[in-house]
């Protein structure tokens, strides 16, 4: 158990990031799953630009990796033009 003000404090901080980092990242993967099964295609531009704000703002802060966040948006990016 912590001793510190200082750790008691970062234990506190730490769990609201965590459960705030969780649900953002749940919403963005639920977000993807939404847009993926969409079949207008004019829907799916307009959840498009959404879903690659949300996975740009995670990896900027670090929820998910850069690279992840770029291999999703080509992907579904490739798929809408598909459509």
């Amino acid at each position: 158990m912590a001793n510190h003000k200082s750790a008691l404090k970062r234990i506190r901080s730490n769990e609201s990031k965590r459960l705030r980092n969780k649900y953002q990242h749940k919403t963005t993967r639920n977000a993807v799953r939404d847009l993926r099964a969409t079949s207008s295609k004019k829907e799916a531009k307009s959840k498009l630009t959404a879903v690659i704000s949300m996975l740009d703002k995670l990896a900027k802060n670090n929820i998910i990796h850069k690279n992840k966040a770029a291999n999703l948006k080509s992907k579904l990016t490739k798929q809408v033009a598909a459509l």
